[in-house]
């Protein structure tokens, strides 16, 4: 994960004050060694072109899931008829953020006692999840971890209920792998909420921030790998 951005600090320049900002990149880097879920078509990155063979430029050809490494999920992803990647509104996928640290976890499910015992302001309806899983990034990116950190059916409706629009989360899904019925997902697509998986919050301190969250323009697609980066000031 790339830590772009100046320390936040009070400067003082030609006699005006200023403050600088600390832009997380929070996106993980799209490779041959990144994990995928599995069953999902693998990642291939392979040269097309190559100004070294003698060609006139350097083009590559990828191969990849919609939903490779830092993605957003949109409603259509399981919602037949669900709003595509493509039309998501950039005013929910932009704008003011919180960071919540999950410490103290029993297990890797996050419960309900454990979101409410966040306290988020009130006005908070974009939520990004740094677990442990964040830590995963950081060593073994060809193993795909089975026990990560995830919610349970009764946290995603909760999330519904308190009005979160948006909940990120740092590991390839947002609800438990060997689940069949995907409620975690239909839950929060069904109203509405747009999911980020695969983010790397491990270099982000928690609390209120600023969500730039940008997904490829896939038409008509179910989800689509983004960048996405975390302001503080």
């Amino acid at each position: 994960m790339g830590y772009n951005g100046a320390a936040n600090r009070d400067q003082q320049r030609g006699g005006q004050r200023y403050f600088t900002l600390r832009i997380y990149d929070v996106s993980v880097p799209i490779s041959d060694l990144l994990p995928v879920w599995p069953g999902d078509p693998r990642i291939e990155i392979e040269p097309f072109s190559r100004i070294s063979d003698g060609q006139s430029a350097n083009v590559t050809r990828l191969s990849m899931s919609s939903h490779t490494g830092t993605h957003v999920d949109a409603p259509y992803h399981f919602v037949e008829g669900g709003t595509t990647v493509d039309r998501l509104s950039l005013d929910l996928l932009m704008g003011p953020a919180f960071v919540a640290e999950m410490d103290g976890l029993e297990g890797n499910k996050i419960e309900v006692y454990d979101l409410a015992s966040l306290r988020l302001p009130r006005s908070t309806t974009r939520l990004l999840l740094k677990t442990s899983n964040s830590s995963l990034w950081e060593g073994r990116l060809g193993e795909f971890e089975r026990s990560y950190v995830h919610l349970t059916p009764q946290a995603a409706e909760w999330l519904v209920r308190r009005g979160i629009r948006l909940i990120g989360v740092d590991y390839l899904s947002v609800e438990a792998f060997d689940v069949s019925d995907h409620r975690v997902h239909r839950t929060l697509l069904e109203a509405g909420t747009v999911i980020i998986e695969g983010l790397n919050l491990s270099q982000v301190p928690p609390g209120p921030c600023r969500l730039i969250c940008l997904p490829l323009k896939i038409a008509g697609g179910d989800g689509a790998p983004a960048r996405v980066v975390v302001i503080r000031d």
